[in-house]
């Protein structure tokens, strides 16, 4: 067959993911707090938008005085406009004439004096008190005291225990490793040879770091953590030695073999246990750290008329922008190059876009979070036992939407209900058999139900794996034992043969 050349024309359709396009399915699944983040770039970016959300806290205040609530989105999820689409209806002179009312602060008060009416030096007083400003702006909670951090209370300990310069600088460079907790892990022959010293001046200038406060901080693992505070209180005998070297064991509540080791009886077993606990396995979580970002929901569920559920989003969290077509009308008149034309007409398109796409990333997220609460309605009635099996492909046909949208809006979404504060992927679980041909049960809920047995169990009954297998068959679940073995294990529970360790451990004491 002799190859040869020749053109065909062929019709046929393919999906094109356009810029638009991406970045729209990339805004679905961003937190809330992402999203903003992002929206105050493009604010930062592009001249086009505003803010629309500045006019809202004086419109509130004027409603609050009148005794009428603020505006607020709908709860109905057919009816929410979304974050606004509406463009800016600012006229070019109002803009020039929001700065008019911009005036000195000595004017801006009749009744206060001007600086050359001040009595003579006060101007200097207020230099040299306000730290050499004189402007009206000093904050005087800037001298509010900072929290403490476990590196700045160590770093002053260190500078009046070591005068050596190079044992100093180890210090510094061993502190800058300690984490939050108050451990040090770290390869010390690494750090000398980096340092360019030996590994028995580093591990001397530890020897002084765990001498500092608090007791057992700058440890290595926990047995030195708690054998440094054990030292601290006078403690630390060889009975007490043999114990912190079986800490596995402790763990287990093997007693018999812990009072064969430490050579003492239950009596001062117990003593020494008790001892253990009233040490702090942590020491450098007292100081300061890094503030935790509280979880802000997107989506708050509450009961309703009618036995229902009101479903609405949570606005703080979106975003509110405008497109300012009167100040894109002011400069597209003034604009004679083709460069400029273009540069405008891609900020608008792009404005347009963002605000659009905040809208329908909105209505998503509501039209998916009605459907999840329609669908386990039972939980949100009953609890975690009544949870249902769910997955993305059964909300994704109800909606009429594809499930890897559905999977983006519920990534990094929760939802404040009457029961707590829920990821929306919490809602899909996989489903387990019923034993008798029934209904098919959520995983969740199995794990809750397992959890609720292990709880009631007593010290003289604690259930095997086997026995939780057979009274969740009773119960018409069909669940396999590593099945069960998978999901304890899940929640952190021990094994029988610890737990019946250690409610004997709880009873005697």
């Amino acid at each position: 067959m002799a190859l040869s050349q020749r053109l065909q024309i062929r019709q046929s359709q393919a999906l094109v993911m356009t810029p638009q396009l991406m970045q729209a399915i990339k805004l679905l699944q961003l937190s809330n707090l992402d999203l903003v983040a992002y929206v105050e770039a493009e604010l930062e970016r592009n001249p086009l938008l505003d803010r629309g959300a500045e006019s809202e806290p004086a419109a509130a205040v004027e409603a609050a005085a009148e005794g009428q609530p603020p505006d607020q989105p709908s709860t109905n999820g057919e009816t929410w406009n979304g974050s606004g689409t509406e463009a800016s209806t600012n006229t070019a002179e109002e803009r020039s004439d929001s700065g008019a009312d911009d005036v000195p602060p000595e004017d801006a008060e009749p009744g206060r004096p001007r600086t050359s009416e001040l009595p003579a030096g006060y101007s200097e007083w207020a230099r040299v008190g306000s730290g050499g400003r004189d402007d009206g702006d000093y904050n005087l909670e800037a001298f509010v005291s900072a929290e403490t951090t476990l590196a700045d209370w160590l770093r002053e300990q260190l500078a009046l225990a070591v005068a050596d310069a190079p044992r100093r600088m180890i210090g510094q460079y061993l502190i800058d490793l300690v984490d939050e907790a108050g451990y040090l892990s770290a390869d010390f022959a690494a750090i000398a040879e980096k340092l360019g010293t030996s590994v028995k001046e580093v591990e001397a200038v530890l020897g002084i770091l765990q001498s500092f406060d608090p007791p057992g901080i700058c440890a290595r693992d926990l047995a030195e953590c708690l054998t440094l505070q054990l030292k601290e209180r006078d403690r630390f005998d060889p009975a007490m030695q043999a114990l912190i070297a079986r800490l596995d064991l402790v763990a287990k509540r093997d007693f018999a073999a812990l009072k064969k080791i430490c050579g003492v009886g239950n009596e001062d077993l117990a003593d020494m246990i008790a001892e253990i606990r009233r040490l702090n396995p942590k020491p450098g979580l007292a100081f300061g750290s890094v503030t935790v970002q509280p979880i802000v929901p997107d989506v708050f569920v509450r009961p309703g008329p009618d036995n229902g559920w009101i479903v609405e989003l949570n606005s703080d969290t979106l975003p509110k922008v405008l497109v300012n077509q009167s100040y894109y009308a002011e400069v597209s008149a003034t604009a004679r190059r083709d460069a400029e034309k273009s540069y405008l007409a891609d900020c608008l398109q792009s404005a347009t876009w963002l605000v659009r796409a905040l809208d329908q990333r909105a209505r998503t997220i509501l039209k998916v979070a009605n459907e999840i609460v329609r669908q386990q309605d039972g939980f949100f009635a009953h609890g975690v036992e009544h949870l249902r099996p769910l997955n993305l492909k059964t909300v994704a046909e109800a909606i009429g939407m594809h499930e890897s949208t559905v999977s983006r809006v519920t990534a990094n979404k929760y939802m404040a209900t009457t029961r707590g504060i829920f990821e929306l992927k919490y809602f899909f679980t996989s489903a387990i058999a019923a034993a008798h041909g029934g209904e098919a049960h959520s995983a969740e809920a199995v794990r809750h139900r397992i959890k609720q047995l292990i709880d009631a169990e007593t010290a003289a009954d604690v259930l095997s794996d086997d026995t939780i297998v057979e009274k969740l068959r009773e119960a018409g679940i069909d669940i396999a034992r590593r099945t069960v073995a998978k999901y304890r294990e899940a929640m952190r529970i021990p094994s029988s043969v610890q737990r019946r360790r250690e409610k004997h451990a709880a009873a005697v004491t």
